[in-house]
């Protein structure tokens, strides 16, 4: 079953940096308002060439709106993630969180066979945060395509 508008984030631990750097989803987004964006995986054309992008350009905008942590998520290892921020010039300015075994993105229900892709890889989506449930859900209808979930659209809905 997918995570819906009034859910909790699970207790799930996600690696940001490194494998050993991590951070409880549940403890993360506690007492929070966060915007947290999904891309099937780092360095992939459109993640690389439009959704990234499309945070980075905004993150100030988004913040400037009471938003106290804009996060980017997915099913790769910790140090592809880092390299990846690192490439874009996340700075800090966007937290980039691995989820390498695509643990929590099953447990949201986001997950997608991407077979010979990758394997096991997460949904693109993007949801708006407050303590830690789910007050908004955007979720591309095709699982890959780059529509709904861009930063522009989730600036309209904070």
């Amino acid at each position: 079953m997918s995570i819906k508008i009034g859910d909790r984030l699970p207790s799930i631990k996600l690696q940001e940096g490194t494998p050993s750097t991590t951070h409880d989803m549940s403890e993360l987004f506690a007492g929070k308002k966060a915007v947290i964006f999904a891309v099937p995986g780092a360095f992939t054309p459109g993640c690389s060439k439009k959704h990234l992008p499309s945070y980075i350009a905004d993150v100030d905008a988004i913040k400037a709106k009471g938003i106290d942590l804009v996060v980017c998520i997915a099913v790769n290892d910790a140090f592809v993630m880092a390299a990846w921020g690192e490439s874009q010039n996340v700075g800090d300015r966007i937290m980039m969180l691995a989820d390498p075994a695509a643990e929590y993105t099953k447990a949201i229900g986001l997950e997608v066979e991407a077979g010979s892709l990758g394997g096991t890889r997460s949904k693109r989506y993007s949801m708006l945060v407050e303590d830690g449930v789910v007050k908004t859900l955007n979720l591309e209808p095709d699982s890959f395509g780059i529509s709904c979930s861009t930063a522009d659209n989730i600036l309209e809905q904070i």
